[in-house]
């Protein structure tokens, strides 16, 4: 009786390590699942903010995902360098035409009710679906790109019809 209570024990030893040692697995792997997903915000704000000092473009606020953000201030940079928009070597930006070119890239790519505000001075207040805003510079430009909620009237309500 003896040996098989002493051969419980080493099996239960044998298991117990076994057990906390798959725990102390689970839990280191918890842990770098956790810093991964701490870390991985912070390494795409890096490369964001990497991206912007490349391009001389400079974030001033956002309510965005990294890679939305990382597509408008690729894209207006390459709008503004764009040699076809002007031949003369230092030409002067067209504010409505970046705002038309990055209005239009945004709608069909993420879907219709961007709306764009290029210029040197103007005051603004908007209002913005989630995750749909953001406010950057390039050079002397102030651009502003936000989304607003579209919904789909199919019927005109009884109260606004013209009698």
């Amino acid at each position: 009786m003896d040996i098989i209570k002493s051969q419980r024990q080493k099996e239960e030893r044998a298991t117990g390590l076994k057990q906390h040692f798959f725990t102390a697995q689970n839990r280191q792997e918890e842990e770098t699942l956790i810093m991964a997903q701490d870390r991985s915000p912070t390494e795409e704000v890096m490369k964001l903010a990497a991206i912007a000092l490349s391009l001389n473009v400079r974030l001033r606020s956002s309510d965005m995902p990294v890679d939305m953000q990382e597509r408008a201030l690729r894209y207006a940079r390459s709008f503004l360098d764009d040699p076809s928009i002007s031949s003369a070597p230092k030409h002067r930006p067209n504010p409505t035409l970046l705002a038309r070119a990055l209005k239009k890239e945004f709608d069909s790519v993420y879907g219709v009710a961007w709306h764009c505000v290029v210029g040197k001075s103007f005051g603004s207040f908007v209002t913005h679906s989630p995750g749909g805003f953001m406010y950057f510079s390039i050079d002397s430009l102030f651009i502003v790109l936000f989304k607003t909620e579209v919904k789909l009237v199919t019927e005109m309500e009884p109260s606004s019809q013209i009698s």
